[in-house]
């Protein structure tokens, strides 16, 4: 999954953007498909758990700030369909900046994926296809720390991923040429885009 390539935060105007991601609640141990890691309930986190954790939001932080940033510029200079190759280009380099800096590793990925690279981590696999609408934190067999925030689509985004019908033609078309496999259309606002995920090494 060398490329994070998911519109899920292309017009990032609000709560950074498309989406919030927010942590809230733990979905029961069945989710977890990979054998070697189990679900963990937010309150039942240990300290160095919790520290892993603030590694991760710190991760999302600076790749939605980042990417922001990026989208934000050739918006206001090229539009959605300009916008749509900085996210082409620019998100894998900037995951790859991200997950160097704070030594993690980060992507987004859905359950409606526009780039069919972006198929999540195996200890999410469960969660995604369950389509949980809450944060999922997963403990790996290496004392990794796998969290799961969920990205909700906020109005502005429906320019790239509101109903086929409604996008603007030049949208259609880039999406056309960078994602011919595309099903992250057909979304209204507030739905369930994807998620980020994060995976923070063990202690040891």
């Amino acid at each position: 999954m060398t490329r994070r390539i998911m519109m899920s935060v292309l017009l990032m105007l609000a709560a950074w953007g498309c989406g919030e991601s927010t942590p809230a609640g733990s979905p029961s141990d069945e989710l977890v498909v990979a054998p070697t890691w189990r679900n963990v309930a937010e309150a039942d986190l240990s300290p160095g758990q919790r520290a892993q954790l603030g590694r991760a939001m710190a991760a999302k932080d600076e790749m939605a700030k980042t990417l922001m940033g990026e989208l934000k510029g050739e918006l206001e200079s090229g539009g959605p369909s300009g916008a749509v190759v900085v996210c082409r280009d620019m998100a894998p380099m900037i995951s790859e900046h991200v997950a160097d800096n704070h030594g993690v590793k980060i992507g987004r990925t859905s359950h409606r994926l526009r780039n069919p690279e972006n198929l999540p981590p195996e200890w999410a696999d469960a969660a995604v296809e369950a389509v949980s609408e809450t944060a999922v934190y997963v403990e790996g067999p290496a004392g990794e720390l796998g969290v799961l925030l969920p990205i909700r689509l906020a109005a502005p985004c429906l320019a790239c991923h509101g109903a086929d019908e409604s996008l603007d033609v030049d949208v259609r078309s880039a999406l056309a040429e960078s994602y011919p496999e595309d099903r992250a259309t057909g979304f209204a606002a507030d739905d369930l885009r994807g998620w980020f995920w994060v995976e923070v090494p063990g202690q040891g």
